[in-house]
């Protein structure tokens, strides 16, 4: 039975990845409902399940392991990106997923992030970011809001906070894209198309710590709200957004605007379509920019294009030199260069 037949005789549901741990997340935490959508997800893609490997540093989001029915590694802190690599290098087989937070992979994990993105292994990056470090109890991390009051600035932090999409395209990333914890829905399609995407492919998941950083993103994700403050972007799609779905994205000049339909002449024809596949990067590395309150935060898939990817050119570099290459055993390697006999 070759793999396309096996695949199809799988029936799997979201019970089949779930693993015989309790799962130890502090009730409300935004971690459920992404473990809920992976899980989701990873059923409707037609892999075995022996074919996952699901790697994670240290932080809460990092227990992601334990709690899916399939391999794992629980590995040390900012060093899983570069342990995911290692694993889809010796086994391109494998589907490698990233498990990882915005302190374990843009502080001490920050140098393994951007190669693992500009190499573009094709490994499966979910990027939990609730602006905090909750596992050590409530630091401020890289993508902690400017003035943020926490245990480690007291009167503030005076840093600028990274862009997660700014990095990952800046890197030369190839996928990108970003959803938040309570729409399980988007997040389950983000993640399947994720799993489909040929190297390395990064979501930002917008995840709420109840204990440390309770709705730092209620701003633009809260019930209420979120309609007028965030845009879904799908491809061939006008970019359009709000209650009445009656604003949308133009370019103006150099720069992206704010516009509603039916004031100053503007039509749904005036409106920006979104194309993820464009290799140029200057409309998404805009539109993973936007923030609150100049514009509406971009979900979906903001870039998805092709590109070799770092496992397969290793495979075919490794092919064409043995094809040339005069030792081929450990025999040729004993007796290549000087040799002599012992009596």
């Amino acid at each position: 039975m070759n793999n396309m037949e096996e695949n199809r005789t799988l029936n799997y549901t979201p019970k089949d990845f779930k693993s015989d741990q309790e799962v130890r997340w502090c009730p409300g935490c935004g971690d459920h409902a992404v473990l809920s959508a992976v899980q989701k997800a990873l059923s409707e893609l037609g892999i075995p399940k022996e074919k996952f490997a699901f790697i994670s540093g240290i932080g809460c989001s990092s227990r992601f392991p334990y709690y899916m029915d399939t391999y794992g590694f629980h590995s040390i802190h900012g060093r899983a990106a570069a342990i995911a690599s290692g694993v889809k290098t010796a086994n391109p087989e494998l589907s490698v997923w990233n498990i990882t937070g915005d302190g374990d992979a843009l502080a001490i994990g920050g140098n393994h992030f951007i190669h693992a993105v500009r190499r573009n292994i094709d490994i499966k990056i979910i990027l939990f970011n609730n602006e905090i470090y909750g596992l050590t109890k409530g630091q401020y991390s890289p993508t902690s809001e400017k003035g943020l009051v926490t245990k480690t600035s007291p009167f503030g932090t005076v840093e600028e906070p990274f862009s997660v999409g700014e990095m990952v395209i800046g890197a030369k990333g190839k996928f990108f894209a970003r959803t938040y914890d309570s729409n399980v829905a988007l997040s389950t399609q983000i993640f399947s198309e994720a799993a489909k995407h040929k190297g390395t492919s990064v979501v930002e998941v917008l995840q709420n710590c109840v204990i440390f950083n309770d709705g730092i993103h209620d701003v633009v994700t809260g019930r209420e709200v979120r309609d007028d403050r965030t845009i879904v972007l799908k491809d061939g799609q006008p970019m359009l957004f709000g209650k009445n779905n009656d604003k949308g994205l133009v370019l103006e000049g150099l720069k992206l605007k704010v516009v509603r339909l039916g004031e100053n002449g503007v039509t749904e024809k005036d409106i920006l379509v979104h194309d993820s596949h464009e290799p140029n990067p200057g409309i998404q590395y805009m539109l993973a920019n936007m923030r609150y309150p100049d514009y509406p935060v971009a979900l979906g898939i903001i870039r998805s294009v092709e590109g070799h990817t770092y496992e397969a050119d290793v495979e075919e570099q490794i092919e064409k030199i043995q094809k040339k290459a005069k030792i081929r055993c450990m025999d040729d390697l004993l007796k290549s260069g000087s040799t002599w006999k012992v009596e």
